[in-house]
């Protein structure tokens, strides 16, 4: 790794299902950005991203969350998900290096980070459901 690579946080691996409003399902397999260390680097520096890959960023509790591209080198889509999974809002196709504040406009648990284009692709749309124990409701 470059200078500005060395100590990158790493990601434990997971799965997770998008379940969009016609009953179609696609599986992900994402990391997960549980600690601040780990959802303040996000896909930084990333070259590439697999067509069925991305990041989930995890938030407890709940919050309004504003991300942004800063050192991020590929377009992305995000998801913002509420506490019961649902797709309130989504973003296509950010711009690489941006430094423009991509906010969730609400409180939200998760963002789900995606290749650009792939929510047009798949006709992700808020209402649609992000499957993933980060977001059952218990009791």
């Amino acid at each position: 790794p470059s200078g500005s690579e060395e100590g990158l946080a790493s990601f434990t691996r997971d799965s997770l299902v998008l379940r969009t409003a016609d009953g179609k399902e696609r599986t992900f397999d994402v990391e997960l950005a549980l600690s601040p260390k780990q959802q303040a680097q996000g896909l930084m520096y990333r070259q590439s991203l697999a067509a069925d890959a991305g990041m989930l960023f995890i938030y407890r509790p709940s919050r309004p969350i504003a991300m942004w591209m800063k050192n991020t080198l590929i377009p992305l889509d995000m998801l913002f998900i509420a506490d019961d999974g649902e797709i309130v809002k989504v973003v296509e196709r950010t711009v690489p290096l941006s430094l423009a504040t991509i906010a969730s406009d609400e409180q939200v648990r998760g963002v789900l980070e995606i290749n650009g284009g792939t929510a047009s692709r798949l006709g992700i749309r808020p209402g649609d459901r992000v499957i993933h124990p980060a977001f059952e409701v218990g009791p």
